[in-house]
């Protein structure tokens, strides 16, 4: 059980516990970071120009890899994330081990992705400090074929032999994951290959969820439709007598998403407004506490109110703040007055360490820096707390 004394210790301004593993070289590497990314311009013309940079050879890559990478990515392989996973451990955070390399379109290069994400299932047997695995569908098979089967489009007999493909790479990785006793996330995607994948992931839960909380699908609470997702999901998994795996986020991809609506002439998938996509979340919070003993919640989300919310409820209710259904989630490099504060109250806290080669992993950290601009007042918060923490140095040095 857990007391009012966590609220008390909960303090997400307290930024000599959030930037402790940083020393004061990388703390000025992420406060110049962090103003190159809150400029929309700068990401505008910076994402075309560095993609051209790489695709025609220029040696770039040591940039890269010691600025944006090194503060977004564990490593270029996972024996590269061992240092930086021991350290989020030593501050009592875990790490989920997120092999972001996207599927070049080709069978082999799916069936490779595959396999690597079955040796981070090997190495989470290995390394205590690490509490999940996790992988992309469109990483193991192709993005059009996920969306013509969204869009209920006749597949050929060549197609329906694909899918099985995937079909059968997603459960190789949920299978290993359940007899290891590991727990695994599935990632959300746009919304026009969402139903595919819900539907995937919903067969993997009653598959593998009958005992325990092994596969957890997204739900991404910028839609306007996915509370009710989360609810039927769990009236679903109740009538079949599986625990339902909920990972809940806002979301990765709305300026995309409203894009292809206003293009296609169909109505936009996304919540009207802030507001709205708030209510949701918070709502989806409590609705998985209330049913705590038969869903698996990881809490992914950088917004303070909803992670003191989630604390709070927990004191509440009376829910142990190490009880195993229950995760708080940060992306690496981003959050960390969230993420070791938590961890420092007692909560449970997994961080998402993307790993992979340099040049294969740059269009999961254009999304990033293309996301923080899209977040208002995100890199604000990130820039206030590390100016912060700079001052505080230099006080303690005076």
């Amino acid at each position: 059980m857990i007391s009012a004394n966590n609220l008390v210790k909960l303090d997400f301004n307290n930024t000599e516990i959030a930037f402790r593993n940083k020393s004061d070289k990388d703390l000025e590497k992420a406060y110049w970071l962090f103003k190159m990314v809150s400029s929309n311009a700068l990401i505008k013309i910076g994402t075309p120009l560095t993609n051209f940079a790489l695709k025609i050879g220029l040696p770039i890559q040591g940039i890269i890899r010691n600025t944006i990478y090194k503060q977004f990515c564990g490593g270029e392989s996972i024996e590269d994330c061992d240092q930086a996973i021991a350290e989020l451990g030593q501050a009592k955070v875990t790490t989920i081990l997120d092999y972001s390399v996207e599927g070049k379109g080709a069978e082999g290069s799916f069936d490779a992705n595959c396999e690597e994400i079955l040796r981070t299932v090997a190495y989470t047997n290995r390394n205590k400090h690490t509490s999940f695995c996790v992988f992309k569908p469109t990483g193991l098979g192709r993005f059009d074929l996920f969306a013509k089967m969204d869009a209920g489009e006749h597949l050929s007999s060549d197609e329906k032999a694909e899918f099985d493909r995937i079909y059968k790479r997603i459960d190789r990785i949920c299978k290993a994951c359940y007899d290891a006793g590991h727990r695994v996330l599935i990632d959300a995607e746009h919304s026009w290959v969402q139903d595919t994948i819900d539907d995937v992931a919903r067969e993997m839960m009653e598959k593998y969820n009958k005992d325990s909380v092994t596969v957890y699908n997204t739900y991404q609470l910028y839609r306007h439709d996915k509370w009710a997702s989360l609810q039927a999901d769990f009236a679903y998994a109740q009538n079949q007598n599986f625990y339902l795996g909920a990972k809940i986020v806002r979301g990765a991809y709305m300026e995309i998403e409203r894009a292809r609506a206003a293009e296609k002439g169909y109505p936009s998938p996304i919540q009207p407004n802030k507001e709205a996509c708030d209510r949701d979340y918070n709502l989806a919070i409590h609705f998985c506490l209330e049913h705590i003993n038969r869903i698996g919640l990881v809490a992914g989300t950088h917004n303070e109110e909803s992670s003191r919310l989630l604390a709070e409820e927990m004191i509440q209710r009376g829910i142990s703040a190490r009880n195993e259904h229950i995760f708080f989630s940060q992306l690496l490099g981003m959050s960390d007055n969230l993420s070791f504060n938590l961890a420092e109250a007692g909560y449970n806290v997994a961080k998402y360490m993307p790993y992979g080669p340099v040049k294969a992993v740059m269009p999961y950290l254009f999304r990033r820096a293309q996301e923080n601009t899209s977040v208002g007042g995100q890199t604000n918060r990130e820039l206030e707390l590390i100016q912060k923490e700079k001052e505080r140095r230099r006080r303690l040095k005076s």
